[in-house]
C-alpha cells in the first residue's frame, strides 16, 4: 500500500507521494522471501547497489566468496535462462534469469557455467568463431528451479578480485533495482557517515572547475549526528548549492559502501531527495554530473552534489526544488539539515546554519572561452587543424570552450591540440578530427588519435583527417601503430609433450591502439581461445578426446590497427 510520506529526521516526517518501507524511501512494494541468497554462505557485502564508481553507479551488490573462485551459484528463484554472455572486460561470463513474477535476476563475473549452459556456450563460440559471445535463449529453453546450480562463482571480465556481482533488475524495462529492498540483506547496524559538506556559489549559472567551493570539516555528535567542525554560520550571497561526503559501512574499518538516500532540508523545507532504488544503464554515466567532477579529478574525493546541472539525464532525484538551487530571501539564519540513511534505515544527520550576507562577496567564475557551447544544442568548431562536430546531449551544461595549439608532438604527426580541458565531463560521445602534418602515405592506415592523458583514442585516416567519435576532453594529437601485439608463451615451445597439460597458457599484450582480436588453431582448425584482459592472460583447454599424435598449433593476435602477431609451434600429445 502506498502511503503519502517522506523523511524529515532521523524520526521526523513530511508529506509526499513514496512508499515507506522500514523507514526508508521507496516508490513501490518489492516481494519479500521470494529470492535466495545466490550463496550457501553467509551474505557478505564488498560492494552494494548505487555506490558510487570511477564511471558509474554500481547497479547491484556485490557478494564476497572468501576470496574463494569456485563457491557454487544458485538460482535465486525458480525461472529460465534468458540470456548468457561471456563478456572481454565487463561482467565476464554472466547468467541473466527471468523470473515469472516480473524480475530478472543477474550474475556476473562467474567461473563457469553449469553442463547445460556451457555446452550452449560453447557452440556459439565454436560458430561465430569468437570468445566473447552474447547469447539470448527463448523462454523455456533452460528452465530453472530455485536453488539450482547455475555455475561457480568467479573472478572473470572486469572484476578485481573473486566475488559475486549480483543484480535484480525490472524484466521489462532492465533497470536495476536494490536487491536489499527484495528482503537479500547483508547484517549492517552502523550508520552512514558523513565526513564533509561542500557550498557552491552559483550566481553565475554554471557549474564548472572554477565554480567557487567552500568545503567544511564536519565533526560527529555521536553515532549518527554531525555538525560543522567549526560552529560559525556559513554566509552566502545569492544563489548556491549543497554537496555532501557520505557512504555507508557495515562494519568498523568495512567496505566503503553507498548510501540509500540523501534528503536536503532548509528550515525544515524538502530541497532535494535522492534515491538509490533504481537506475537506468542508459544514463548511469550521468554519475560524473552528479559528483563534483572537477573536484574529484583533482582529489579523488567523491562530493554528492544536491543539485542537478541542467544536461544530467540522471533520474535518481524523487524531489528536486528549483534544480537544488537555493537563495534565501531574506537576512535571517536559516537552518540546514542533511539526512543520510543506507537501505536498512540507519540514518545520520548533519545540522547547521546558513544566512545571506552582504558583506561575503563570492570570487567570480571567470569566462575564458574562445565559443560558448550549450547543452541543449549541437555544437560545431573549427579552427585550421581541428574539426569537433558535438550532438545534442553530450554536454552537462553551459560551456565557455577553451582550445589553443601547441607545437609538434615529437613521437606524434600533428601539433598537439589542447581540447578545453580533463575537467569536465562528457555524457556521450562527439566527433574529434585533427588534421595531420608529413602523414606518410604508407602510414595512413596505421593513424590514430591519442590523448596525452589516457593514450589511443582509436580512429582512421579519412579524407586527409584523422577522426574519432570520443568521450573526452583533453590534449590530443595524431599518432601512428605499427608495432604488432606481443605473445609470450607460459607453458609451450616447438617440439613439447603437452600429453600432462590440460591447457596451453600465452600471456599477450599491446603497446599502443589494444588488443583487437586473437584466434588459435590447431591443425589449420579453429579452436577457441579463452581470455583474461586484466592480467593478459590467454590459454586453450584441450578438449579430452584430442588423440595422441604431433599437431601444429598457430595462434594468431591483431590489435586494432591490424597490426598481427603469429606464433606457431608443432607439440606431440
Amino acid at each position: 500500500m502506498i502511503k503519502l510520506i517522506l523523511f524529515l529526521s532521523c524520526g521526523m516526517l513530511y508529506l509526499a507521494s513514496f512508499a515507506q518501507n522500514n523507514s526508508i524511501i521507496t516508490s513501490r512494494n518489492y516481494p519479500q522471501g521470494y529470492f535466495r541468497n545466490p550463496l550457501n554462505i553467509t551474505p557478505d557485502a564488498s560492494g552494494t547497489f548505487g555506490e558510487l564508481r570511477s564511471t558509474h553507479f554500481h547497479a547491484g551488490d556485490d557478494y564476497r566468496t572468501q576470496q574463494r573462485i569456485g563457491l557454487p551459484l544458485h538460482a535465486a528463484a525458480e525461472g529460465y535462462a534468458a540470456r548468457v554472455r561471456v563478456q572481454i572486460g565487463g561482467g565476464g561470463n554472466s547468467v541473466y534469469i527471468d523470473h515469472p513474477n516480473g524480475y530478472t535476476s543477474v550474475y556476473l563475473h562467474m567461473d563457469s557455467f553449469n553442463d547445460v549452459l556451457t555446452n550452449i556456450v560453447r557452440a556459439e563460440q565454436y560458430k561465430q568463431q569468437r570468445f566473447d559471445v552474447d547469447i539470448a535463449l527463448k523462454p523455456g529453453q533452460v528452465p530453472l528451479a530455485k536453488g539450482q546450480r547455475i555455475g561457480d562463482a568467479g573472478n572473470t571480465g572486469g572484476s578485481g578480485g573473486p566475488h559475486l556481482h549480483f543484480e535484480i533488475r525490472d524484466t521489462k524495462s532492465q533497470h536495476p533495482l536494490n536487491p536489499q529492498l527484495f528482503g537479500l540483506h547483508f547484517t549492517d547496524r552502523f550508520n552512514p557517515t558523513i565526513s564533509g559538506v561542500t557550498i557552491y556559489d552559483l550566481n553565475d549559472g554554471i557549474f564548472n572547475e572554477h565554480t567557487p567551493r567552500r568545503h567544511q570539516k564536519v565533526k560527529a555528535v555521536n553515532s549518527s549526528r554531525y555538525t560543522l567542525a567549526s560552529p560559525a554560520v556559513i554566509p552566502v550571497n545569492g544563489k548556491f548549492g549543497l554537496g555532501i561526503n557520505a557512504i555507508d559501512r557495515h562494519r568498523t574499518g568495512g567496505f566503503r559502501n553507498g548510501v540509500y538516500s540523501i534528503e536536503l532540508f532548509i528550515d525544515a523545507q524538502p530541497i532535494s531527495t535522492v534515491i538509490f532504488e533504481e537506475l537506468d544503464f542508459n544514463t548511469s554515466r550521468g554519475i560524473h554530473s552528479y559528483i563534483d567532477y572537477p573536484y574529484w579529478k583533482l582529489t579523488k574525493a567523491k562530493v554528492q552534489k544536491s543539485f542537478k546541472d541542467p544536461g544530467n539525464p540522471i533520474d535518481i532525484f524523487k524531489l528536486l526544488e528549483n534544480q537544488g538551487i537555493i537563495e534565501l530571501e531574506d537576512n535571517l539564519v536559516h537552518d540546514v539539515k542533511y539526512v543520510v540513511k543506507d537501505v536498512h534505515g540507519n540514518c545520520s544527520e548533519l545540522n547547521f546554519k546558513v544566512q545571506n550576507k552582504a558583506t561575503y562577496i563570492p570570487k567570480p567564475n571567470p569566462r575564458l572561452g574562445i565559443q560558448h557551447f550549450s547543452y541543449n544544442k549541437e555544437n560545431k568548431f573549427e579552427a585550421p587543424n581541428i574539426k569537433i562536430d558535438m550532438p545534442i546531449g553530450v554536454l552537462y551544461d553551459q560551456l565557455d570552450f577553451q582550445y589553443s595549439e601547441g607545437p609538434q608532438v615529437a613521437t606524434g604527426y600533428s601539433l598537439l591540440q589542447k581540447v578545453h580541458n580533463s575537467l569536465i565531463p562528457l555524457f556521450s560521445s562527439y566527433k574529434l578530427s585533427i588534421k595531420p602534418t608529413n602523414l606518410p602515405t604508407h602510414l595512413q592506415t596505421k593513424a590514430l588519435i591519442a590523448s596525452v592523458e589516457s593514450g589511443s583514442e582509436g580512429g582512421k585516416f579519412e579524407n586527409g583527417w584523422v577522426t574519432v567519435n570520443t568521450r573526452n576532453f583533453g590534449n590530443f594529437y595524431v599518432a601512428v601503430d605499427t608495432i604488432a601485439p606481443t605473445i609470450t608463451p607460459r607453458n609451450l615451445s616447438n617440439g613439447k609433450n603437452v600429453s600432462t597439460q590440460s591447457k596451453i597458457d600465452f600471456t599477450i599484450s599491446d603497446n599502443f591502439s589494444g588488443i583487437q582480436s586473437f584466434d588459435g588453431y590447431i591443425n589449420h582448425e579453429w579452436v577457441l581461445m579463452e581470455y583474461d584482459s586484466k592480467n593478459r592472460h590467454l590459454w586453450h583447454r584441450f578438449d579430452p578426446s584430442l588423440p595422441k599424435g604431433t599437431y601444429t598449433f598457430k595462434l594468431v593476435v591483431k590489435d586494432w590497427k591490424n597490426n598481427e602477431k603469429v606464433y606457431e609451434v608443432k607439440f606431440t600429445k
